[in-house]
């Protein structure tokens, strides 16, 4: 009995290689100490794919090559220039991206085997309609929210008398037409188009009722959307790596999409179907514009406030964010330390509109890891806390989540800001948040207000803290 000395293919070595660089990079995107070694060995698995993908067989390199160099150029110009409050809309941009790119495949590899004559086998034409489908709605939506995100259209959700049904219709069509070309109609191709432009539409419609305080856990659901595309397209292709990489990307999408669910204390059906912030919450009077009883102070005010305090507890916002107020305030923290004063920041879930997003920015201004705290950990804290400090923060912040049953947002997890001795608000103006709704701890005789932007009011706050040493 002699061994078996045949040697693995390479392109199935690269194919593991690629799925192991995938999984640990994405086991490492957990933790904000390990993101960016996550994101580099996952980029590093990403080019190994390409590479043994270009070695089976290119049919144009001058196309190839094209479409390398205007896609480097496009991730390499996007990621230098887009401003971190634009991430989510950059994030839907580029998943719909993935989306329109995988239904583009497996409409082009259905169409080469009609066009060549080759039997269409019922496994290839079922997974193909599916990743056209779960593709072009994925595209179609994400679009949709980059436009609310990027305010080019409004963020409200938009809906209209029976948008049901007419999704249900629309659903309806989709799978009557996927029945028709599994089963081998001889008009299987314009079925095939039916139903990939009953998607696009559908995906649309999907997006438009969702308003835009809901828009990230949408975003990370067609996220997973893309991935399942992307793995059905893997099934078309006979491709092991893309059938991995999108089972990961859909898992990942689909467990991120419930985790920010949770925590905002919503289920996922009532994020799609609610219609969140359609009307925006008024005062008891009549629909009237709710009157604030507010105390306004200086940054001189809030420094003295800050400097003799024993323990001050940060909530950095989407205004922080705005602003690019970390730096600033990472300086505030290092002059309160040198007085003595304890310095914690709290995070909320989905603080910034994208998990993460506060972790990311005050890791860029060097703030210690051991200083943020999740919101479980740091809720406890506020009855102990001399000063809460929100900068920029509004809905996470809003006691109203847990008082008025009324309320958009009640039974929300928020941060419990109003615990604190004092609480100091930094904001723009008395302009409603993100979902908009009031927020009664503006009116707390014990929280006072400073106006302006984030950054200058911090930069104000230090120079008032350094003049008092």
């Amino acid at each position: 009995m002699t061994a078996d000395t045949t040697l693995a293919n390479p392109v199935d070595i690269a194919y593991l290689i690629t799925a192991i660089c995938f999984i640990v990079g994405l086991s490492r995107l957990s933790s904000p100490k390990t993101a960016r070694l996550g994101n580099r060995i996952s980029a590093l698995g990403m080019l190994i794919a390409v590479v043994a993908v270009l070695t089976q067989g290119i049919v144009n390199w001058l196309v190839v090559g094209a479409a390398l160099v205007v896609g480097a150029a496009v991730g390499i110009v996007s990621a230098q220039r887009v401003k971190m409050t634009a991430m989510p809309q950059m994030v839907a941009l580029f998943n719909g991206a993935g989306g329109g790119a995988a239904a583009l495949v497996a409409a082009g590899e259905l169409l080469k085997l009609y066009h060549t004559g080759q039997p269409v086998t019922y496994d290839v034409s079922f997974t193909s309609v599916l990743s056209a489908v779960i593709g072009a709605l994925s595209f179609a939506g994400s679009i949709v929210a980059f436009l609310k995100l990027q305010e080019v259209m409004t963020g409200r959700p938009i809906t209209y008398p029976g948008q049901q049904v007419v999704n249900a219709l629309l659903l309806l069509a989709i799978l009557v037409s996927w029945g028709f070309v599994v089963a081998g109609s001889p008009d299987a191709l314009s079925y095939f188009f039916v139903a990939l432009g009953c998607a696009f539409v559908l995906g649309i419609l999907f997006v438009l009722p969702i308003g835009g305080a809901d828009m990230p856990v949408v975003i990370s659901l067609l996220n997973s959307f893309t991935g399942l595309a992307a793995a059905a397209t893997g099934f078309v292709l006979g491709n092991s790596v893309l059938i991995i990489a999108g089972a990961l990307v859909g898992a990942s999408g689909t467990l991120l999409t419930v985790l920010m669910g949770r925590a905002m204390n919503r289920s996922i059906t009532n994020v799609l179907f609610g219609a969140f912030g359609a009307i925006k919450t008024t005062g008891a009077a009549g629909g009237a514009v709710k009157q604030h009883n507010v105390r306004s102070v200086s940054a001189d005010d809030v420094a003295a406030m800050l400097a003799y305090a024993n323990e001050v507890i940060v909530v950095p916002g989407y205004g922080m964010a705005v602003a690019q107020a970390q730096h600033s305030i990472r300086e505030l923290e290092a002059q309160l330390e040198k007085r003595g004063v304890e310095v914690k920041y709290a995070i909320h879930p989905v603080a910034g509109r994208m998990p993460g997003h506060m972790n990311v920015l005050l890791a860029e201004a060097n703030v210690p890891y051991t200083s943020l705290y999740d919101m479980d950990d740091i809720n406890p804290e506020f009855e102990r806390a001399d000063v809460a400090l929100v900068v920029g923060a509004n809905d996470v912040t809003n006691p109203a989540a847990r008082t008025d049953k009324t309320s958009p947002i009640y039974g929300m997890p928020i941060l419990d800001v109003d615990k604190a001795a004092n609480v100091v608000v930094l904001k723009r103006s008395m302009n409603s948040g993100f979902a908009g709704i009031d927020n009664p701890l503006f009116d707390d005789p014990k929280t006072v207000m400073l106006f302006g932007d984030a950054k200058k009011s911090i930069d104000g706050v230090v120079a008032g803290v350094k003049a008092l040493s």
